[in-house]
C-alpha cells in the first residue's frame, strides 16, 4: 500500500493544489469537505503519467474520481494539443452512468465526453471520429471493432492518447475477455510506438501483485497500488439454517404445500419479505431460475398483500428494457426496492445505497461475497449488512456425506469466516486462452491487411499478451486454421483471410471473445429430458445430475451439444450440489475442515443453523474423519481430500482412465463399485509416478469445448489449453503423496 499522508496534512492540501483550479472548485461546490485517501494518493503519479496505477477499494469509495481527477487536469492542460483518455468498462450501463458523472465534472473543463458501444448513435461517433479528444468511454467488443476497421489510420485517431483506464478490472482477470484487453492494449501501444500509462481500478483483491502482472504483463513489480483503508466498517451477518421438511413418497410433487424443496423456499420468501419491506436490498440466488422463482413469489406476495410490488428481477437473460426497470426501481427514492438478481449487479452500475444483501446458498467465491457486500451500508456510520440462508435436508439412513456434513451450510460459514479474515481467492490461473488468441490472430490480420507468422507471433506471444503458448503449438494452431479454410499464406509468406475467415471477422458477434453459456440436452433412451449447463469435465461413466436423478453418461457431443446418459446407480442426492459452476478455491475446503473439527460456536447462526452445525460436527467425528480420508461405503468408496475442484477434478479424470466409476460431489469423490484397498493401489501407484501428464488426461475429456473459438483449435492446443485451465496434476499428486506419507506415519507411530 503507498505510503501517503492524511487528509489534514501539508502534503495531502498540495496534492489537492495540484488539481486545476476549475476542478477543486467542482470538488467544493460538490459539497465535499476532504478528498478521500485514494483520491489524494492518486493525483501525484496520475498527474506524473510515467508509471502504471492500481486505485483498489471497496465498492463507492470514490475510485473514479481518484483516476479521473488529476486525468482530467493534464487534458485540462493541453490547450489546442489533442489529449485522449480511453476508459474501458465491462459494461454498458456503467458507461452511461460514467458518461453522466463525467459530463458534469468535465463540463467547466471544455473537455468532450464520448460514450462509445452498440447503443450510441452514429453522430456522436463521427463527432469523435472528427476530432479525436478528451474521454472516450468503450468496451472491449467496442474497441476490438475500432481496431479492426480503423486500420492504418489509428495512429491519427490514438496519437493524443495519454491514459488507459480500466474499470472494475477485477471482472476482467482471469477471463477470456481480460486477456483480449491485454493484447489490445499491446497492440495500441505497438501502434502508437511507446508506452502509455495505464490505470486498473478494482475491489481489493486477494492477490494484488497478480492484479499488476495482469495491468502491465511482465512488468508488475513496476506497477503502483494504491490501496485504500477499508476504515473498520462494520459487518452484520446472519446465516439461517432452513430445514426442508420429511419427504413422504405419498404425496404429489407437484404441489407446493408437499413439494419439500418449495416448502424450504417459501419458508424464506416469508423471510425476505418481512425483513426486506420497506428499504432497498439485493438479493442473490445462485442461478437464473432461482432468481425468476423469487421476483414471482415476492411479487405475488405483495398483490396478495395489496401492497405496491417491491421487488425485481434483474439477471443477463432479461431483456434490457426489465434490467433497466429493476435499476431506476432501485435508483428513485419514492417506492423502496429490492432486485433479486444475479451477479449482473455485483458490478460498479449506480444503483444508490442498499441497505442490506441476502444471499441463498453459498456464494460462487469469497470474492464475489466482498463485491456483493460493497453495495451494502455505504453511507457513513452504517454497517453493511449479509443476511444468508442454508437449506438442508432432514437425515436418514441413506444420507450421504455432503448432507451429514452440512456441505451448503458450511460452506457459507467457511466463506464468511474468510471474508472478515480479509481472505480472498487469488485470481485464477492465467490459462492458455487458446480461443481468444485464434480472435486476435484474425483481428490482427483484418487490421493490417496481412501479417507474416514471425510478426504475428511476436506480437501475439514473444512480446504479446500470451505468453504461456509455445512456438510448436502456435505453429500447429496456424496450421490448423489453414486446413479449416479460414486463412491461407500467399506466395510471399503473408498470411491472409481465407473467404470462411473474412465471413467470421465481418459479422458482428465476431468482436467479444466470450460467448454465453450454452446448455447441453440430455437424453437417455432415445428421449429428451431437458438442458442444463455443464462446467465439469465429462468422460463415459462419469455422472450429472439431472431432474433430482444421478445419471451415467454414456456419450457426450460437443458439437450438437447433447449427452446421452442412462440411470445411475447411487443413494439419495445431497441437497448441496456445489455453487453452481464455480469452481470452489482449496482454502475454502480447507476452511470448511477447520469448522467441522472443532466445537467453537458460531455467533452469525441462527438457532436452526447452529442445531445443523453441531450435527455436522457429530457426524465428522463419527465417521472419524480426521484421520480416516478414504472409506469403505457400502459398494463404494468415498475420498475426503479436502481440496478444490482443480485437484479433485484432476483426480476424477485419472479414476475414471485406470476404469473405476468416480464423481466429485466438492466434499468428497465417490468411486463407484470398487474397494478401499482396489483404489488405494491405483493410488499408490499414482503416487510413485515422477510425473502425472495433464495434457493426457485432457485428451479423455469429451466437453473441452469451453471458449467461443475452441471449435477452430487442433486436438493439441485444445488439450493444452483445457489442462491450463481447468487441472491441477502436481496438486493432486502431491495432495494424494501428502495422505499416504501421513498414513504411515500413523501407523509407525502405534507400532511404536
Amino acid at each position: 500500500m503507498t505510503n501517503s499522508p492524511n487528509s489534514s496534512s501539508d502534503a495531502a492540501s498540495r496534492s489537492f493544489g495540484q488539481l486545476d483550479e476549475r476542478i477543486q472548485r467542482w470538488i467544493w461546490q460538490s459539497g465535499w469537505t476532504e478528498l478521500r485517501d485514494a483520491q489524494e494518493w492518486a493525483i501525484a503519479p496520475i498527474l506524473a503519467g510515467d508509471r502504471d496505477v492500481i486505485i483498489a477499494a471497496s465498492t463507492a469509495s470514490g475510485k473514479t474520481e481518484a483516476a479521473f481527477l488529476p486525468i482530467l487536469t493534464r487534458l485540462a492542460e493541453a490547450n489546442d494539443e489533442p489529449r485522449l483518455v480511453l476508459y474501458i468498462s465491462p459494461l454498458k450501463a456503467l458507461i452511461n452512468d460514467q458518461w453522466q458523472r463525467l459530463e458534469l465534472l468535465c463540463e467547466s473543463l471544455e473537455i468532450p465526453v464520448t460514450p462509445w458501444h452498440g447503443d450510441v448513435s452514429a453522430s456522436l461517433k463521427t463527432r469523435f471520429l472528427k476530432n479525436p479528444r478528451g474521454c472516450l468511454l468503450i468496451t472491449p467488443e467496442s474497441l476490438e471493432a475500432m481496431l479492426m476497421r480503423q486500420g492504418t489510420t489509428l495512429t491519427g485517431l490514438l496519437g493524443g492518447l495519454c491514459y488507459v483506464v480500466i474499470d472494475e478490472m477485477h471482472s476482467f482477470m482471469g477471463s477470456e475477455r481480460g486477456k483480449q484487453l491485454q493484447s489490445q492494449l499491446t497492440r495500441v501501444e505497438r501502434v502508437l510506438r511507446r508506452r502509455v500509462c495505464r490505470i486498473g481500478l478494482s475491489a481489493t483483491l486477494g492477490d494484488m501483485n497478480g492484479a499488476k502482472e495482469f495491468l502491465r504483463q511482465k512488468h508488475g513489480p513496476e506497477v503502483e497500488l494504491i490501496e485504500a483503508r477499508e476504515g473498520g466498517q462494520e459487518l452484520r451477518v446472519l446465516i439461517k439454517g432452513v430445514l426442508e421438511p420429511v419427504f413422504r413418497p405419498d404425496v404429489d410433487p407437484d404441489d407446493e404445500a408437499d413439494n419439500p424443496d418449495l416448502v424450504a423456499k417459501a419458508e424464506i420468501v416469508a423471510d425476505l419479505y418481512k425483513g426486506l419491506r420497506g428499504s432497498n436490498n439485493l438479493v442473490f440466488p445462485n442461478s437464473r431460475t432461482s432468481v425468476e422463482f423469487f421476483a414471482d413469489r415476492l411479487r405475488r406476495r405483495c398483490e396478495d398483500e395489496r401492497v405496491p410490488n417491491e421487488f425485481w428481477p434483474h439477471h443477463g437473460n432479461l431483456s434490457k428494457e426489465i434490467r433497466e426497470q429493476t435499476e431506476a426501481a432501485l435508483k428513485q427514492k419514492e417506492i423502496p426496492a429490492t432486485a433479486i438478481c444475479t451477479s449482473t449487479l455485483e458490478l460498479g452500475i449506480d444503483i444508490g445505497s442498499v441497505r442490506s444483501v441476502a444471499q441463498i446458498g453459498p456464494p460462487p467465491s469469497v470474492a464475489s461475497l466482498r463485491q456483493r457486500l460493497g453495495r451494502s451500508g455505504r453511507r457513513k456510520g452504517e454497517p453493511a449488512i449479509l443476511r444468508a440462508y442454508a437449506i438442508e435436508r432432514p437425515l436418514a439412513n441413506q444420507s450421504g456425506p455432503s448432507d451429514l456434513l452440512r456441505e451448503g451450510l458450511v460452506q457459507s460459514v467457511a466463506m464468511v469466516r474468510l471474508l472478515t479474515r480479509g481472505w480472498y481467492e487469488p485470481v485464477a490461473g492465467d490459462g492458455l486462452h487458446a480461443s481468444t488468441l485464434v480472435q486476435q490472430a484474425l483481428s490482427l490480420i483484418s487490421q493490417y491487411g496481412g501479417i507474416t507468422p514471425a510478426l504475428l507471433w511476436d506480437m501475439l506471444c514473444l512480446n504479446g499478451a500470451f505468453t504461456g503458448l509455445t512456438s510448436e503449438l502456435f505453429a500447429s494452431l496456424l496450421r490448423g486454421l489453414a486446413a479449416k479454410e479460414i486463412i491461407f499464406q500467399d506466395a510471399t509468406g503473408v498470411i491472409l483471410l481465407a473467404p470462411k475467415g473474412e465471413k467470421i471477422c465481418g459479422h458482428y458477434t465476431f468482436y467479444a471473445a466470450f460467448s454465453t453459456q450454452e446448455e447441453f440436452r440430455i437424453v437417455s433412451n432415445g428421449r429428451t429430458l431437458g438442458s442444463m449447463p455443464v462446467d465439469r469435465p465429462l468422460v463415459p461413466g462419469s455422472f450429472v445430475i439431472f431432474g433430482g436423478r444421478r445419471w451415467q453418461v454414456i456419450s457426450v457431443s460437443q458439437e450438437e451439444l447433447v449427452i446421452e446418459v442412462k440411470p445411475g446407480a447411487g443413494g439419495a442426492l445431497p441437497t448441496f450440489e456445489g455453487s453452481g459452476s464455480a469452481m470452489i478455491h482449496d482454502r475454502v475446503r480447507e476452511e470448511m475442515r477447520a469448522i467441522l473439527r472443532t466445537s467453537e460456536p458460531v455467533s452469525f447462526l441462527d438457532a436452526t443453523g447452529g442445531k445443523l452445525l453441531h450435527e455436522a460436527r457429530d457426524n465428522y467425528r463419527r465417521l472419524a474423519l480426521d484421520r480416516d480420508w478414504i472409506r469403505d461405503a457400502g459398494k463404494d468408496v468415498h475420498l475426503f481430500l479436502w481440496q478444490g475442484d482443480k485437484i479433485q477434478n484432476t483426480l476424477m479424470l485419472i479414476l475414471l482412465s485406470e476404469g473405476f466409476v468416480a464423481m466429485n460431489h466438492g466434499i468428497f469423490l465417490e468411486i463407484g463399485m470398487s474397494t478401499r484397498a482396489e483404489v488405494m493401489g491405483v493410488i499408490e501407484n499414482l503416487v510413485g509416478r515422477l510425473a502425472v501428464d495433464p495434457i493426457a488426461i485432457a485428451a479423455s475429456v469429451q466437453n473441452k469445448l469451453r471458449e467461443k473459438w475452441d471449435a477452430l483449435l487442433p486436438e493439441d492446443v485444445l488439450n493444452a489449453g483445457f489442462a491450463s485451465a481447468n487441472l491441477d496434476a502436481m496438486g493432486a499428486v502431491q495432495c494424494l503423496r501428502a495422505l499416504v506419507v501421513n498414513d504411515a506415519n500413523l501407523k509407525r507411530s502405534e507400532a511404536e
